[in-house]
């Protein structure tokens, strides 16, 4: 059942694969954004998925972040979620990364709860 105060947690290896510069979103090697983001949507999507009903998911369709701080190769970022609204199929979360260093990035992001089967035909549509 999902509740508010729902907690999550994930994390991932800053490696050359998710710097800025491989993501071609910057020239340096360290944590994208669009890395942090990704991070920041996994770990509110796997939080909810074992509390939905079988044939649901989710879909992110809104993220309001702020990426403060470098994080470099070989850093560990943690992303730790909070559902913090409910509104009928609107979820909202408050989303929070951090590495060995201190603060790298936080904000909200929104996922709206889908009928899978339904969701991808009108994909295919």
């Amino acid at each position: 059942m999902l509740e508010i105060g729902m907690k999550g947690r994930a994390e991932t290896v800053v490696s050359i694969d998710n710097t800025a510069k491989a993501f071609t979103s910057g020239a340096l090697d360290v944590f994208a954004t669009p890395a942090m983001i990704s991070l920041m949507e996994e770990t509110c999507w796997k939080m909810i998925q074992p509390e939905l009903e079988e044939g649901l998911g989710s879909v992110g369709t809104k993220v309001n972040i702020s990426h403060t701080a470098p994080s470099s190769i070989g850093k560990t970022v943690t992303c730790e979620a909070t559902l913090i609204e409910i509104d009928g199929r609107r979820l909202t979360f408050e989303v929070v990364c951090s590495d060995e260093s201190g603060l790298v990035g936080m904000g909200t992001h929104e996922r709206f709860i889908i009928n899978n089967d339904k969701f991808m035909a009108k994909a295919n549509g």
